[in-house]
């Protein structure tokens, strides 16, 4: 059998032509403050090669773990004033995003993939594992915890 992270990419390709504006839309619902992370002119084209490198750094974490990319992008984005938790949230983000597109072919196995991932990726960098697949505590803003309900 596949990969289920692989599985869940492969799914949402043939539904959805580009991922890019439903992942940023549903970041920048649950963190307003990332919207000016990313200047206005040319920020589209910016944000679709960010989620393309984050694409490739999850499929190589998920699989054979050649690059070390998702390492190498929680220490890179911190250094550019990125915190490792907002970093993961981009990542959990990705997750709630193909799995509205799946929906119903969103697979157990699939799930269960992710919520692993997703807990290996939240101890990186300093971050806190994430408490539970379904319901997670995230910074919002300063110092304020806002609970996010996971897969929204």
């Amino acid at each position: 059998m596949n990969n289920p992270i692989h599985q869940s990419f492969e799914i949402a390709a043939a539904r959805c032509e580009d991922l890019t504006p439903l992942v940023y839309r549903r970041l920048f619902r649950h963190y307003p403050e990332a919207e000016g992370m990313f200047r206005r002119d040319g920020s589209d084209v910016v944000k679709g090669s960010m989620l393309a490198f984050t694409i490739d750094a999850i499929l190589d974490y998920a699989g054979e773990r050649r690059f070390r990319m998702i390492e190498c992008e929680v220490l890179s984005h911190d250094a550019y004033g990125t915190p490792p938790l907002l970093f993961n949230a981009v990542v959990r983000i990705l997750a709630e995003t193909l799995r509205a597109v799946l929906g119903a072919d969103w697979w157990a196995e699939i799930d269960d993939a992710w919520r692993k991932l997703l807990e290996r990726i939240g101890g990186m960098g300093g971050a806190q594992p994430h408490r539970s697949a379904t319901r997670r505590a995230v910074p919002r803003g300063r110092g304020h915890v806002n609970r996010v309900s996971g897969y929204s």
